[in-house]
């Protein structure tokens, strides 16, 4: 009996392969999530001291397989009055902005410390936080997508 013949299968490729998409802004506004890790309300005696501290945890998670340039910045304040008038003013203590580069999927903590000086409820949620792919020859990193308002309750003891 005779076996069959076999068959060499032949993959081919096209010559003209497309170029990788640029990604659109809106894939490029979601590379990074952030979460702000704090106590949802805080007692500090200002009788005794008149600064309060707060330690906070900005949470960055790349949510990209590549390699992303990140940028922080602290210095943002709320235009409106309206928030003022809610939320009230706080500082950031220390440095102000941060430069960092996250691997793919790459989860990073960054420790801030927030001062108040007044009770009160307060968004916390004032980081601006700009990435891109670090192989993108851009002048300017994209803005990323802000997450819901950061409350927090400060009280007196």
């Amino acid at each position: 009996q005779e076996l069959p013949e076999t068959v060499l299968l032949k993959f081919f490729r096209p010559e003209n392969t497309p170029v990788p998409a640029r990604p659109t802004p809106e894939q490029l506004s979601n590379l990074i999530k952030t979460s702000l890790h704090y106590p949802e309300s805080f007692n500090h005696s200002f009788h005794q001291k008149s600064l309060c501290l707060v330690p906070v945890t900005l949470l960055l998670s790349n949510c990209s397989q590549a390699v992303v340039d990140v940028m922080i910045d602290l210095r943002h304040k709320p235009t409106s009055s309206e928030a003022l008038e809610i939320h009230g003013s706080f500082t950031w203590l220390g440095q102000t902005q941060y430069k960092l580069q996250l691997r793919g999927q790459e989860v990073y903590s960054l420790q801030l410390k927030a001062c108040f000086v007044h009770t009160g409820v307060y968004n916390l949620g004032t980081p601006r936080v700009f990435a891109k792919l670090v192989d993108q020859v851009t002048l300017f990193e994209t803005s990323q997508q802000n997450s819901m308002p950061a409350l927090i309750i400060i009280n007196n003891i």
